[in-house]
């Protein structure tokens, strides 16, 4: 009989000698005279390509007063251009076989069509029509269409989502009104009412053009024949506007600010975050390794000792929300009945301030390398979606400049030491410059966290 014991160390061999692996993903890059740049990765394990395309923009791009209209331009990208009549942009895709969908963060908006290879052509014939020619079918009606989807999308995500208004409250605690972080992505209920037909067509023309986008083609495709239909269907996109260089302000908060406000919802929640360093960044790393050791697993520190030992919570979680620009550090816990918000953040200090004094045990990174490093590699198997190697190339192409950053990215992690993950909960985890939120039930004011104010989140 094999012992167990000699399994596991079998089992934890094999998984060391595949993490240690180098990642070998070859692309070919290139650039349009237009400007748009593109980059190949052929992939024929299964016969699907997946088209994703990022225009550098987001509601960071945006202005005060005139904010979602990122947000509103992902949906108007759907409703048809100059040849592709309303309602056959995903009606044409799905009679491929096609799954395709967008998104909106801050710092860009994505799209992707996962679809069967021998339909390439028609992904990158949509693709370049609403770039090129989406303005010469838009109409006053068109936006006031998409405005009131936005609008709804806004009361069901977040105005009715239980604590959904904390997407609201969050941006406007940590950042100063003139940051363009300091509002949602979905912006605000006024600001897409006053918005003009001629105000979000100008805001295409800043930053929708080819020259402020990234195309990424990957699957099983061969690479010459991908570049002959890229330059076919791209070349006579027009070159855009050079879209306006970002350069917000440096941001700190210099003091704890202590706020609830009161919702529908049954269990009372705390929610704190801190300014943390940005995307890529040094720190950035170790604070989500810093952030598993927190909460992830049922043998983590804040999930066994608030929701297995205790049975305070309901949930806990943390996490490292990471930008462009500037990060956010979040720690939250949902109460149980029975148990207050101060009890939950008296536990969460205890435990972060051990972090802090006496660092992590080896047993703690290492599992929170070997969960991170697993989730890295199976993201891999994926080629298309919101998380696949097509998305990853444009993600890394954006934030780093080369696409092919899968080594350097994963060596961040692997080199992250017990001394790092005790600096950085030091160094950006100070008690007294936090956004400490509690969302309370309606009527139960008094079961916020101590010292709160109440805000109202609109």
């Amino acid at each position: 009989m094999i012992h167990k014991s000699k399994i596991s160390l079998v089992f934890l061999a094999a998984v060391s000698f595949l993490f240690a692996q180098r990642i070998d993903v070859p692309i070919t890059q290139f650039q349009l005279d237009n400007g748009l740049n593109v980059i190949l990765h052929e992939d024929h394990s299964l016969p699907t390509v997946s088209v994703n395309v990022w225009y550098h923009v987001g509601s960071g791009s945006e202005k005060p007063g005139r904010t979602g209209f990122a947000h509103l331009f992902e949906h108007i990208l759907f409703e048809g251009s100059k040849h592709v009549p309303e309602g056959k942009f995903d009606r044409w895709l799905e009679e491929a076989g096609a799954n395709n969908n967008g998104s909106t963060t801050e710092d860009r908006t994505n799209y992707y069509e996962d679809l069967p290879s021998n339909a390439l052509e028609l992904a990158l014939f949509l693709e370049s029509d609403r770039m090129g020619y989406l303005l010469d079918v838009v109409t006053p009606e068109h936006v006031d269409g998409q405005r009131d989807v936005v609008k709804n999308e806004r009361r069901q995500r977040i105005e009715n989502q239980p604590y959904g208004r904390i997407r609201i409250a969050l941006p406007e605690l940590l950042y100063p009104s003139d940051h363009p972080y300091s509002w949602s992505v979905i912006g605000s209920m006024e600001d897409l009412s006053a918005a003009t037909d001629e105000d979000v067509k100008e805001f295409f023309r800043d930053f929708y053009g080819p020259n402020n986008a990234s195309l990424v083609i990957a699957g099983d495709i061969e690479t010459g024949k991908a570049r002959e239909l890229i330059e076919h269907w791209f070349s006579d996109v027009p070159r855009g506007r050079e879209p306006p260089v970002a350069s917000p302000p440096e941001s700190s908060l210099k003091a704890e600010k202590r706020v609830f406000f009161q919702d529908r919802v049954q269990l009372p929640m705390i929610h704190m975050v801190w300014h943390s360093p940005a995307f890529y960044a040094d720190g950035d790393a170790e604070l989500d390794m810093l952030s598993s050791v927190l909460s992830d697993g049922k043998n983590s520190r804040l999930y066994r000792r608030l929701v297995y030992e205790m049975e305070a919570a309901q949930a806990v979680a943390a996490y490292q929300s990471s930008k462009k620009f500037s990060s956010s550090f979040n720690i939250l816990a949902l109460a149980k009945p029975g148990h207050t918000l101060d009890e939950l953040e008296e536990v969460i200090i205890e435990e972060v301030e051990k972090v802090k004094e006496e660092g992590t045990a080896e047993r703690e990174l290492q599992r929170a390398k070997n969960q991170y490093e697993a989730s890295f590699f199976r993201s891999l198997e994926l080629v298309g979606g919101f998380s696949g190697k097509a998305d990853r190339l444009n993600s890394y192409y954006y934030h780093t400049g080369k696409a092919n950053y899968f080594n350097e990215d994963l060596d961040r992690y692997r080199a992250v030491s017990l001394s790092d993950v005790k600096e950085a909960a030091n160094r950006y985890l100070p008690w007294d410059r936090r956004v400490v939120v509690s969302i309370v039930p309606e009527g139960a004011p008094e079961s916020a966290a101590k010292n709160s104010s109440e805000i109202h989140p609109k």
